[in-house]
């Protein structure tokens, strides 16, 4: 996608809106998330261009807008107007897929096969106040507090799919000790709960062992002096693949426990003001054709890198895709630091080695993934 997030330049140590190379590094807003993707692809369009590349197959190059924020003008837009341009065997999304490293050093390449569904739920609690001199025992605020306080302490049952399992039995070989054998342990049974238990101490892991929901907005009272005739919180769930958002829903009502709160799901509009569905979309597949390209070009330049199957806790353009029958790989092809993670936020960099080296990597997948000749 050619959209990015907003930045403020008082925030950053550069202007974010203009690209400098300094000490080693690109900044800029979108160098990491995802003109560098952009760029790469590009280059490499043009750089085939000159060569007189003929691949066996069409090659498609879709440059989107509107991932950050609604997706009635990008990829929703040509699904919807235009599938006959992008109707693909499969897709390479430069927007997944993260390529990782530590104080200079490669440890994996994710391939992401997987991400789970965004959906956002309003609970609300409508009182009819009064004066807060007076106060009363039926307090919306004190109500609200109590779900919330419920929904908390509940742990949404673990569910693994092909990506997640393959994801921890590779991810074990990059471990050691009671980590490794938990990965293995939960890989095998999911059902072994005091492996669980460990494993969801690290955030990471327990979102991608279980559907979280987690509340990231309150609003409630319209006065100092008057007890609160109305309030709410926003609750966020990141949903595994496969579960029905109105399944969440029913069990988040469960969990309440009071029928007083009232919960509805939260529409997502897009730009033009359309309703945008939120579809629980299975896994890409782990087709051995673009996983061993992968591994084959991943090891001509990095010998040894393991390559690792993924599901992204976030979300990406590459749903839509999956929901519409075609199946989409989040392989970017740009190492990050595990330490330096800087997509959405403050100076947003690449190391510009880095990204030379993935559009040499995104070069030799393409002529692989394609049987040039």
């Amino acid at each position: 996608h050619l959209d990015v997030v907003e930045a403020r330049r008082e925030d950053w140590t550069t202007d974010p809106f203009q690209f400098v190379e300094k000490d080693g590094y690109f900044y800029g807003r979108g160098t990491v998330d995802i003109k560098d993707g952009d760029a790469i692809l590009v280059t490499n369009f043009i750089r085939w261009k000159k060569e007189g590349f003929v691949p066996d197959r069409d090659v498609i190059l879709a440059l989107t807008a509107d991932e950050e924020g609604g997706t009635a003008n990008g990829v929703e837009w040509l699904l919807k107007n235009h599938r006959d341009w992008i109707d693909a065997d499969f897709c390479v999304n430069l927007d997944g897929g993260d390529f990782m490293s530590e104080h200079g050093k490669k440890i994996y390449a994710a391939v992401q096969a997987s991400e789970k569904v965004y959906v956002d739920f309003q609970l609300e609690v409508r009182n009819p106040g009064g004066h807060s001199s007076r106060p009363t025992r039926d307090n919306a605020i004190y109500r609200l507090a109590e779900g919330l306080t419920r929904v908390a302490r509940f742990e949404f049952p673990v569910d693994l799919n092909d990506v997640t399992r393959s994801m921890l039995e590779r991810s074990a070989a990059l471990e050691t000790g009671q980590r490794a054998a938990d990965m293995r342990a939960v890989a095998k049974n999911s059902n072994d709960s005091a492996a669980v238990e460990r494993l969801s101490e690290d955030p990471f892991y327990n979102a991608i062992l279980h559907t979280t929901c987690v509340a990231t907005r309150l609003d409630a009272g319209h006065a100092n002096n008057a007890l609160p005739q109305r309030a709410s919180a926003n609750v966020n769930c990141r949903i595994l693949p496969g579960e029905d958002p109105r399944k969440i829903q029913a069990t988040l009502e469960k969990v309440l426990a009071d029928p007083e709160i009232k919960v509805s799901q939260v529409p997502t509009i897009a730009a033009d003001g359309s309703r945008i569905e939120a579809v629980s979309v299975p896994p890409s597949p782990l087709r051995k054709d673009v996983f061993g390209a992968v591994e084959r070009t991943a090891n001509s330049m990095w010998p040894g890198l393991p390559v690792l199957p993924v599901m992204d806790t976030g979300a990406t353009d590459g749903r839509l895709l999956r929901a519409a029958g075609i199946p989409t790989y989040g392989i970017a092809g740009v190492f990050l630091d595990l330490d330096n993670r800087r997509a959405h936020g403050q100076d947003e960099r690449v190391r510009v080695q880095d990204f030379y080296d993935g559009v040499e990597f995104n070069y030799r997948l393409t002529r692989e993934l394609t049987a040039a000749h």
